[in-house]
């Protein structure tokens, strides 16, 4: 492959107005909501900035459940060991001893907080099974909605306190930079704070700046990076651009996870697409292909329970067999009264589709649903750039390796916020100890909105489910003649704005996503390489990607 350069920055507007901080938040997922509530009374004041509404995180579409050994018969000990198989020999150790470990307290802090789950005859949680799983470990709430309960309890704590003068929510701000100080004599530039984009609403608008010592990355994935995702339309990459623009290093991210029962709707379909959770596979559902024939018995030990990379392989292999575009995910043998009330949601979006899953198989098909890799992290949620932390699916903590483990995503999230939260207060002492921000060296870059559409297709064809050197290649080849500066030929194709600052964001994510799959010239856990088809011990090790002072990519 040919140099890759990106550019240091967005194209933006000098901020409008400035503030001060003790420590920004961004996003309004289970981690940055998290992350916000400890801090709040640990710092004089934290600014929680989120891109939408409070409530509009990704977590709100999180179906399955949250894992932790909860049961007086599972342990910790037995988390870790299915979540070390799922990661395919790269998760780390030391952080999934974190998760395990720390994980059922914070979900009792959770209930704590006002999050109601779904409790048995017996009035404790009633834990279920995902694939991978070889313990039933999975608290859910009302059946398929366990997402939007976290959401619901963490928002109500957040708008309680929203008087106190120590917290300010920003809704409806795009965060577009990640602000450094001088570099210090290693080379390091810290945190001083960011730049963002409030559309309409507040006291604040325009471009501003929030100056700080700390930064908590909290903005979920890399979704709409591909062409069809489970993800909101919000999941445009902004937090981990922006840090790989300020200098943090980027880790595991050819590890896609694409979920493998997704709603097949047609292949015209764009954009979020309805899940049917791995819990239904849980309950017993069977995976069969166009024939009627069920195929994974063949394939795991574990069949439909198997690992999610496993099962989408599977089924992508099985389409290719029958020549179909999807598979049938049959879960008529649990009972229209069970399905109803295990799994309302579900039920109920599919009847939007005219699909009654009571008496029908339920067509499906692989998309892009969470991402492993992120920006690279110690077990306190600290990045490269000091100052800057990355928390919830943002960060490459290492619990995940290769493959993320079903429901492990809603626990890393809390885990590693309340470890971040704490540590910034240990850390940075207040306000007054942030750096003030210097122009970094590079270019400013912005990518016409238009562009998106061409970007995720490229994507998708070069890095989906299956690749190869040939198609990575391609991908970057078409992905280096997107235009990413907003004049050509003195004539403007794009102006600053959300729009083209979410389309710059997921074409650098796009390119840096391309060439660590090119590099890593092995198959394992969500990356699967048709020209190396089996997993090479001598990759047992992380590709990262990082950028130089000239934005040139680099990939270690």
């Amino acid at each position: 492959m040919t140099p890759t350069r990106l550019a240091r920055t967005l194209a933006a507007p000098e901020p409008g107005w400035t503030t001060r901080a003790d420590a920004v938040v961004v996003g309004s997922g289970i981690a940055g909501l998290t992350a916000a509530l400890e801090l709040r009374t640990r710092v004089p004041r934290v600014l929680l900035v989120t891109k939408a509404e409070l409530s509009s995180g990704s977590t709100v579409w999180a179906q399955g459940g949250i894992a932790a050994a909860l049961h007086p018969d599972d342990t910790p000990a037995a988390h870790l060991h299915d979540t070390l198989v799922a990661g395919g020999g790269l998760s780390d150790p030391a952080a999934v001893e974190v998760l395990v470990t720390e994980g059922p307290d914070r979900v009792r802090e959770l209930v704590a907080r006002g999050a109601s789950f779904d409790v048995g005859d017996d009035g404790d949680i009633a834990l279920t099974r995902e694939g991978g799983h070889r313990a039933d470990r999975i608290a859910h709430a009302g059946g398929d909605a366990t997402g939007a309960e976290i959401s619901r309890a963490l928002v109500a704590q957040i708008e309680a306190v929203q008087d106190d003068p120590g917290i300010e929510v920003i809704e409806n701000a795009l965060v577009l930079d990640v602000l450094t100080g001088a570099p210090s004599p290693s080379g390091q530039r810290p945190v001083a704070g960011v730049t963002l984009h409030v559309r309409g609403a507040g006291s604040r608008d325009g471009v501003g700046a929030v100056l700080a010592p700390a930064v908590v990355l909290a903005t979920g994935g890399v979704g709409q990076v591909f062409r069809s995702s489970t993800n909101p339309p919000g999941a445009t990459a902004d937090g981990m651009a922006a840090a790989l623009r300020a200098g943090a290093t980027l880790g595991d991210l050819e590890f896609v996870q694409f979920h493998p029962t997704v709603l097949w709707l047609g292949a015209g379909a764009r954009g979020q697409l309805p899940l049917i959770s791995e819990a239904v596979r849980g309950e017993g559902a069977l995976l069969l292909d166009v024939d009627g024939h069920r195929f994974m018995p063949a394939v795991h030990e574990l069949a439909e329970l198997a690992p999610r990379d496993v099962v989408a392989h599977a089924i992508v292999r099985q389409m290719d067999a029958t020549a179909a575009d999807h598979v049938l995910l049959d879960a008529r043998s649990l009972g229209a009264d069970f399905l109803r009330r295990r799994f309302p949601g579900i039920t109920a979006r599919l009847l939007t589709q005219g699909i009654d899953w009571t008496e029908e198989p339920v067509p499906v098909a692989p998309a892009q649903h969470y991402h492993s890799g992120g920006v690279v992290t110690d077990l306190q949620g600290r990045t490269s750039v000091p100052g800057l932390y990355a928390v919830g699916e943002v960060a490459c903590t290492g619990v995940h390796g290769a493959n993320r483990l079903a429901s492990n995503s809603l626990l890393e999230g809390l885990v590693f916020a309340h470890r971040a939260a704490h540590d910034v207060v240990a850390r940075y002492p207040g306000a007054a100890g942030a750096p003030e921000p210097v122009d970094r060296p590079g270019d400013a870059g912005l990518v016409a909105a238009a562009a998106r559409s061409r970007v995720q297709r490229v994507t998708s064809e070069g890095a989906g489910p299956l690749r190869s050197a040939p198609s990575l290649e391609r991908a970057d080849d078409l992905l280096a003649r997107v235009t990413t500066t907003a004049h050509r030929d003195g004539g403007v194709v794009a102006d600053p704005q959300a729009a083209e600052w979410e389309t710059t964001n997921v074409h650098q994510v796009a390119r840096a996503l391309v060439r660590a799959a090119w590099v890593r010239s092995e198959s394992r856990g969500g990356h699967f390489r048709t020209d190396f088809p089996d997993r090479d011990p001598a990759w047992e090790r992380r590709v990262t990607v990082s950028l130089d002072d000239d934005g040139t990519l680099t990939a270690t």
